[in-house]
């Protein structure tokens, strides 16, 4: 198999995609499979070194996710690539420009095409007061995935969704993910880093990691944890990591609720795993993921998890379980949710070894290997196509 993959995000923008991506592609090389990834180049400030694997393009940001960039491809470029690489197979990531090539090259010379579904686009236009376009989305997102063999999608609430808008469940697989426990882990010092934030060890820490943009409901965060602090546990304190649009706006928030939130912008890897294993219990009430890669993050560093009950998440945090799923942004049960765990230390830690366990059982290598051999299915030339071939 020599596999293409398109995609408007890659490494080294930070999201979700691009670092499962990422790792997808490095597994392939690995496994000595030849891949050439087709990506818009990312910020400058995140610039990289080229590399023989990626295809670079002029880009421009996404409106809706400014971190991730809408390629300008040049068609003479991408057409001269593909030619010299000769692929057997063309894996499609996102729907946007990138994607759009790549469909185009698949039809043309008839390729096997798969594709991967990774957000709920539809979700976030009502944060963004235009949803309106919900209807016109779907029908280019359906058109977008006709041609495909197989669609990859992150968690079986994510199949169920599309099952329900009548895709054909014969193409669609799941596509989970993984955790690398080398990285996120238990282990953490927790008296010096709270320490660097000028925080005594004795302080409840209830951590949020994520983008702070309007659909990742960060505020209902912040509201309860302001309601936890004011009615259970005045020695709380709110750390939130990320970046994004809505970064000053949660400032203010958190002035006018009289908390001291304690933001510390974008956090990468070592500091990132230090506060989840330093916190008492990680707050995600975002209702928009097809996944939810920080709650399996958090799990695996032994922190319990509150998040909410709808989305790509459910199929991770078992209510009651392995942790506590909340009424999409409803404050007050998320508030509810913190005073439970905070009184009942046996839930804590009964929600730390489930967690923890089910961490340990997502090994990125075993899920590559199964999606690889999928993929190798998907690509026989036994399998009749249904792909629409074009010319020119």
């Amino acid at each position: 198999m020599r596999l293409a993959l398109f995609t408007d995000t890659f490494a080294p923008d930070v999201n979700g995609v691009a670092r499962t991506l990422e790792r997808w592609t490095d597994y392939l090389r690995a496994q000595d499979i030849p891949c050439l990834v087709f990506a818009p180049d990312p910020a400058v400030s995140l610039s990289r070194e080229a590399s023989p694997f990626i295809e670079r393009f002029a880009s421009l940001p996404f409106f809706l996710y400014p971190e991730c960039r809408l390629a300008l491809p040049n068609p003479i470029h991408v057409r001269r690539a593909l030619d010299a690489f000769k692929p057997t197979m063309i894996h499609v990531a996102t729907p946007f420009n990138m994607g759009l090539f790549g469909i185009h090259y698949a039809k043309k010379h008839r390729i096997p095409l798969v594709a991967s579904y990774h957000t709920h686009f539809d979700r976030y236009l009502a944060f963004y007061n235009i949803q309106w376009m919900v209807k016109m989305l779907w029908r280019y997102i359906n058109w977008f995935h006709a041609d495909c063999r197989s669609i990859f999608v992150p968690s079986k609430s994510t199949l169920l969704e599309l099952k329900e808008r009548g895709w054909d469940e014969r193409r669609l697989d799941v596509w989970t993910r993984g955790v690398d426990t080398k990285s996120y882990h238990p282990n953490v010092d927790r008296k010096q880093l709270l320490a660097k934030r000028g925080l005594d060890r004795s302080r409840y820490i209830v951590f949020y990691a994520g983008r702070l943009a309007p659909e990742k409901n960060a505020d209902i965060a912040i509201s309860a944890f302001a309601k936890f602090r004011r009615d259970v546990c005045q020695e709380a304190s709110l750390v939130i990591a990320g970046d994004g649009p809505s970064m000053e706006g949660l400032k203010q928030q958190a002035l006018k609720e009289g908390i001291d939130a304690h933001f510390l912008g974008f956090t990468g890897l070592p500091e990132l795993q230090q506060w989840y294993a330093a916190a008492d219990v990680f707050l995600f009430p975002s209702p928009t993921e097809t996944f939810g890669n920080v709650v399996l993050e958090a799990m695996a560093c032994g922190t319990p998890v509150i998040c909410a009950d709808t989305g790509g998440v459910v199929d991770t945090v078992r209510h009651e379980w392995s942790g506590l799923r909340c009424e999409p942004g409803n404050a007050d049960a998320f508030a509810d949710a913190l005073a439970r765990l905070y009184r009942d230390e046996g839930m804590r830690n009964r929600f730390m070894a489930r967690g923890l366990a089910h961490g340990m059982r997502q090994s990125w290598d075993a899920i590559f290997d199964e999606l690889l051999a999928k993929f190798q299915a998907a690509s026989s030339p036994k399998i009749s196509s249904s792909i629409r071939h074009i010319r020119g």
